[in-house]
């Protein structure tokens, strides 16, 4: 396949916060896609983190980054892809339980829009074992997380557990 050849993909999630292993994934694509649209999932389960600050955090990340572009959605995946004339997804993987999951994904998927291909990239090893919950429990116990998020979603992540900290005390002192 020649550079000019290449092509517009989504890379979606919740990014609940978004992690060096979801950026990591972002930048093995960029290899092969000449344009990524990161779509922001307004997904209804719980999230520690709004869509507005998910999507904010996720663009504050690519801000320098032309090939990527930050959009939130609420639609399906593959109805969000065809809104941003896209004709793959990328899904990153980091073990056999993920690949489940996904699997399960991409088939309902294809069924929906057959016309919309599902591409799984796996992060470096050095990220594989990283995912946002791990991420928030560490930053809950008090681990250091800056090895597992870039430095302003660190910042985000642990002024949000603050509040939250403070906002649960004040309710049970009630």
């Amino acid at each position: 396949m020649g550079s000019t050849d290449k092509k517009k993909a989504i890379y979606a999630g919740t990014f609940d916060p978004i992690t060096y292993g979801h950026i990591d994934v972002l930048t093995r694509a960029a290899k092969i896609f000449d344009q990524i649209i990161i779509g922001v999932a307004a997904r209804p389960k719980e999230t520690l983190f709004n869509h507005a600050e998910r999507t904010r955090m996720v663009r504050s990340v690519f801000v320098h980054n032309k090939a990527v572009q930050v959009e939130g959605f609420s639609s399906l995946l593959v109805d969000f892809a065809r809104r941003c004339q896209a004709k793959t997804i990328i899904r990153g993987i980091r073990a056999v339980s993920d690949f489940d999951y996904e699997l399960q994904l991409t088939l309902m998927n294809r069924k929906l829009a057959p016309d919309i291909e599902t591409v799984f990239l796996m992060p470096s090893e050095k990220f594989i074992f990283i995912s946002s919950s791990l991420v928030k429990e560490i930053a809950t116990l008090g681990g250091d997380i800056s090895h597992l998020v870039p430095d302003p979603v660190a910042y985000e992540l642990l002024k949000k557990l603050r509040r939250t900290r403070v906002a649960h005390r004040r309710s049970t002192k009630s």
